[in-house]
């Protein structure tokens, strides 16, 4: 079964707590604080799988949870920091933020590294940190970060460079077959392919390129109809479009109809893969019967748009080398495949937080408090400039500020979140 669409959840593992303990040993009966620092919890790391091409394992599956690290102990016994949790994926999926749709990070061959989509939770400090000259048996320790955690889509957009479409039972299959060591499953009905099939095309040498066979597009396809609809986004990246027609007008269709509709519904889809450059492959020319079709008049309608023309057999083999050889010509001279960039930034994740954010004051201090905010401190460094920055950006798009002016604090006042204090400036 071909899935190329499923909602998840991923949670990273929490930080362990640090420790509160004392240094024991014979003869010293009041030894120093000398607790362990919790464990980091385990990333979740997204990595490139290129021997699947499908989502199939997200079917049942839909929660991943990494570990949590282990919590400090006496001795100055560090926690152990979790393990990373390492999801597979195809080339070419897409991570989406659930509530937004926006895309977080596009995983593809040419990127090659893995993707830590959330991070562990820092472990907490033992109580060893917390000693000073006037506090020298300092009785608390620090819990341990929460770890981040998203609710997403992964969408697969097939990394193909050059993507076969047109009606059903046009013979695209057939000559993915012949051009590639792909199987796809062949028979003379319509919708026999039932998802995409990619297979890799020789051009000599160590050259070549991917192709796509992309299932039948009918009229209405970008509406749902039909099976083309839920696969028009696997040629989406493909950056050359192989428009394999029936010459033959054995199902008596004008193969000019056949070129208009399909064409139609790509720019109903997307304007801009409806402007890629395309080979009209006008095939099983071995049945051609030219009282069905005007030959003449089919040229040059493909003339005045401006395609590429190459009569084959998928049945024979003819002209499928000019076929591959004016294809692996184009693709030299087109730019590289789509790679989409983020569109997600790390703010969006506190958006709209504010609704579980308390606000209580005591003199002139205001003290904000939620579960968002604890994880957010957990994530920025407030010595660094720019992490200041942005920990300053989530509170203003959150309203905080909004909510913090709304219950009197004015200019000089002092506001506290989770140890961290600053002079209130509107």
């Amino acid at each position: 079964m071909f899935v190329d669409n499923v909602k998840i959840y991923v949670k990273a593992g929490d930080g362990g707590n640090g420790a509160v303990a004392f240094h024991r040993e014979k003869y010293v009966s009041h030894g120093g604080p000398d607790g362990g620092d919790g464990g980091h919890g385990g990333n979740i790391v997204f990595r490139v799988d290129k021997g699947c091409n499908t989502l199939l394992a997200f079917r049942y599956k839909h929660k991943f949870i990494a570990e949590n690290g282990d919590n400090g102990k006496g001795g100055k016994i560090h926690g152990a920091t979790a393990k990373d949790m390492i999801i597979s994926v195809p080339p070419g999926t897409l991570i989406r933020d659930e509530e937004t749709g926006k895309i977080i990070h596009d995983m593809t061959e040419n990127d090659g590294a893995d993707y830590v989509c959330c991070k562990g939770g820092k472990g907490g400090w033992g109580n060893r940190h917390f000693a000073t000259a006037t506090r020298q048996i300092p009785m608390f320790a620090k819990s341990g970060k929460k770890g981040e955690e998203k609710n997403l889509i992964l969408e697969l957009k097939m990394l193909a460079d050059v993507g076969l479409i047109g009606y059903p039972s046009v013979g695209k299959s057939s000559i993915l077959a012949r051009i590639s060591a792909a199987k796809p499953k062949i028979a003379d009905y319509h919708f026999t392919t039932l998802s995409p099939n990619l297979g890799v095309v020789s051009t000599g040498e160590e050259s070549g390129f991917v192709a796509a066979d992309i299932p039948g597009l009918i009229e209405g396809a970008a509406d749902g109809a039909g099976l083309g609809h839920a696969f028009l986004r696997h040629v989406d990246r493909c950056r050359l479009l192989l428009h394999v027609v029936d010459i033959s007008a054995m199902e008596y269709r004008d193969p000019i109809d056949d070129i208009k509709n399909i064409n139609y519904e790509l720019k109903r889809y997307s304007p801009e893969l409806a402007s890629r450059p395309q080979i009209i492959v006008a095939n099983k020319v071995d049945m051609l019967d030219t009282e069905r079709v005007d030959i003449e008049e089919f040229e040059e309608f493909v003339k005045d748009n401006g395609w590429e023309l190459v009569y084959v057999s998928a049945i024979t083999g003819k002209g499928l080398d000019e076929m591959i050889n004016r294809a692996a010509q184009m693709l030299k001279e087109l730019p590289p495949m789509l790679i989409y960039e983020a569109e997600y930034q790390p703010e969006d994740a506190y958006v709209g937080a504010s609704h579980d954010t308390v606000i209580r004051r005591e003199n002139d201090t205001f003290y904000v408090e939620g579960e968002w905010l604890y994880n957010l401190v957990g994530q920025v460094n407030f010595e660094d400039y720019e992490s200041l920055n942005f920990f300053q950006r989530v509170l203003k798009k959150s309203g905080v500020f909004e909510l913090l002016e709304a219950k009197g604090c004015t200019d000089g006042m002092t506001v506290s979140i989770y140890d961290f204090e600053f002079d209130y400036v509107k």
